[in-house]
């Protein structure tokens, strides 16, 4: 009996044995999933589309009007503070007028003592015509001769004297009358140095500046791969960097056509910066100073067909996507019209609604 059932349990562990062997020798096939349900899908759809520049800088105002000296003089009083509201007319500062008087009576002066001599040269002429009628020898005749025309030439060189300083005089009268100096715009008025205002000044000094707070602009530098598709006039979204709140319209005001000083050194380590101004909304919040960050639309088409830019593959000069398919995955090859960093558009090879895939 016990041989039996060692009989038993040793044919039961050859089956078990032979039973793993052929597992073994026999694997079952792996499952294959579907490439196409793990990979990113985007659909084709149809939507406007625009492509922007992003730019960032700083907000100055717009309209600035500089004040400069009219003449070398102390100053006898200033009228304005820095930072005061001022009118159109507002008298800024009073020069002293003693010295450019003293210079405008010098000139006047010389202008009469000119005018004198001309009259004693003119009479000393017709003398000296009279004499010529008289029997003179040839000696006296060729001096007489010579006098006149000395005094002719003498005449000439005193009305180019008389004409330079008849312009300088009017130029200093014109100066006198800005000696109660008024300016030509309204607005704030600034000094160049608010903490030394100048007691004397001399002539072309910049003294300060008198800016229009209703207009702002934002100054800011784009590079030569930018610069040729930013054109005045186009629209801007600016963004006040303190207050992510607020967003104000903005347009291009100028796009400048030469590189911002220091940039047109021959080195490819510096690229090229252009400036471009933006006028900017009024806006109760908006000062000059402030760190703005604007976004310039460049180009702007609607209702076209669209794909993510990243499911697009470039071959050579061709464009194409893996379309998804009834029988699996096409490559596509498509061409492309306006292109931004998130989407791109599609002219030809798909359709709206089609589905691509990025493997």
């Amino acid at each position: 009996m016990k041989k039996k059932i060692w009989l038993g349990i040793a044919a039961l562990i050859v089956i078990g044995i032979s039973f793993g062997l052929y597992n073994m020798s026999s694997p079952k096939k792996p499952v294959i999933a579907d490439s196409t349900d793990s990979a990113l899908q985007f659909e084709v759809t149809r939507e406007n589309l625009a492509k922007t520049i992003d730019v960032k800088g700083k907000s100055s105002y717009l309209n600035e009007t500089i004040v400069y000296a009219p003449y070398d003089a102390d100053v006898v009083s200033w009228h304005v503070k820095d930072g005061m509201q001022i009118k159109k007319g507002t008298t800024l500062f009073s020069l002293d007028r003693t010295k450019i008087n003293n210079e405008i009576s010098q000139l006047e002066a010389q202008l009469e003592k000119s005018a004198l001599e001309a009259r004693l040269n003119d009479l000393q002429a017709n003398t000296a015509d009279m004499g010529a009628d008289l029997a003179l020898n040839e000696a006296e005749a060729k001096r007489g001769f010579a006098e006149r025309e000395k005094n002719k030439i003498m005449n000439d060189l005193n009305q180019v004297n008389d004409q330079i300083n008849q312009t300088e005089l009017n130029a200093k009268k014109k100066k006198l009358l800005q000696s109660e100096f008024k300016t030509s715009k309204p607005g704030i008025f600034l000094f160049d140095d608010a903490n030394n205002i100048p007691k004397a000044v001399r002539e072309n000094d910049r003294i300060g500046k008198v800016v229009d707070l209703d207009k702002l602009q934002l100054v800011t530098f784009v590079g030569e791969q930018d610069v040729f598709q930013i054109k005045t006039g186009m629209p801007v979204k600016v963004k006040i960097n303190a207050l992510k709140d607020i967003v104000l319209d903005g347009k291009v005001e100028s796009v400048s056509k030469f590189a911002k000083t220091g940039t047109e050194q021959n080195t490819t380590a510096q690229a090229a910066q252009f400036q471009v101004n933006i006028s900017l909304s009024k806006n109760e919040n908006l000062i000059a100073g402030l760190s703005l960050t604007g976004s310039i639309e460049v180009a702007n088409k609607p209702n076209v067909l669209v794909i993510p830019t990243i499911a697009i593959q470039r071959e050579k000069d061709q464009y194409y996507v893996n379309l998804k398919t009834a029988t699996g995955v096409e490559k596509k090859y498509i061409k492309i019209g306006l292109e931004t960093s998130d989407k791109t558009e599609v002219t030809e090879g798909l359709k709206e609604k089609d589905t691509v895939i990025l493997q």
